[in-house]
């Protein structure tokens, strides 16, 4: 066997293939996942008058699948509608979020639609919105609520590795055009701050056009199918990431554990 067939398949891509089985994702033993409703396994209802019904059930989040595969503690610091701005004026503080005890060694954020697409939209910003020495004086765009979420986890957990989701393409180009400026943001906030790396599905995971929504959709949100298929391609886009940086990865195993090391 050629182990660096293993860890550099040759001109290997995210998502070229989906891992089976238990991944390098579980070298943390405890993950966060920071979201909206597509991160907390929300399934819509649509009753004889046409009204919608939202559910949050977080035992089919990918998040959970994630960690019911490799075996590791996660968090759902998510819920429907969520926005950066909301979680950090108040939604996180009221649901225990910032807890010290629930401190991991990896978060992974999936948040963007709601503040940028929905009728909510608030300014995208840029990393010129973050204040370096106190993230609650971050201007009052995305860019600035978002720099705060991830500067407060660090705080908790400073040596805590973060995995920042793009948007899919889909199939408006409207909408694409949000998305390649979002994950933008996330690249440029990845260079900021360390241990930041970016899980960019709108360059790599399949797009989400109609033929994708009749399969992995019930309604606006995922159904239980496009849950699972979601959880393999972030499972394996972490597993792709840790794989081809290995070093910076060696000391996972003493985040929040206490034990000084260097």
């Amino acid at each position: 066997m050629n182990w660096e067939n293993y860890l550099y398949p040759q001109n290997e891509k995210p998502l070229d293939r989906l891992v089976e089985g238990y991944s390098n994702t579980s070298v943390f033993r405890t993950v966060a996942f920071v979201g909206d409703s597509m991160s907390s396994g929300e399934f819509e209802t649509c009753d004889e008058n046409g009204q919608h019904g939202y559910y949050d059930m977080f035992e089919y989040s990918w998040g959970q699948h994630i960690a019911r595969k490799n075996g590791f503690k996660a968090y759902n610091f998510s819920g429907g509608g969520m926005t950066a701005k909301e979680y950090i004026e108040g939604v996180a503080e009221e649901k225990g979020y910032w807890d010290k005890e629930k401190a991991c060694q990896a978060y992974v954020i999936a948040l963007g639609v709601n503040d940028l697409v929905s009728p909510k939209k608030m300014d995208l910003g840029s990393i010129s919105d973050i204040d370096p020495s106190d993230c609650s004086r971050n201007g009052s765009t995305f860019a600035g609520y978002y720099a705060a979420i991830i500067a407060r986890y660090k705080e908790i957990a400073p040596d805590a590795k973060f995995f920042l989701v793009t948007f899919p393409e889909i199939h408006l180009d409207w909408h694409n055009e949000i998305a390649q400026k979002h994950a933008e943001l996330l690249y440029a906030l990845a260079d900021y701050y360390d241990n930041c790396y970016v899980v960019d599905l709108f360059k790599y995971a399949p797009k989400y056009d109609e033929r994708f929504n009749k399969e992995f959709f019930l309604h606006g949100h995922m159904n239980p199918m496009g849950y699972v298929f979601t959880a393999k391609v972030i499972d394996s886009y972490i597993d792709y990431i840790i794989r081809h940086n290995p070093r910076e990865f060696d000391n996972v195993g003493f985040i929040n554990s206490g034990i000084k090391y260097r």
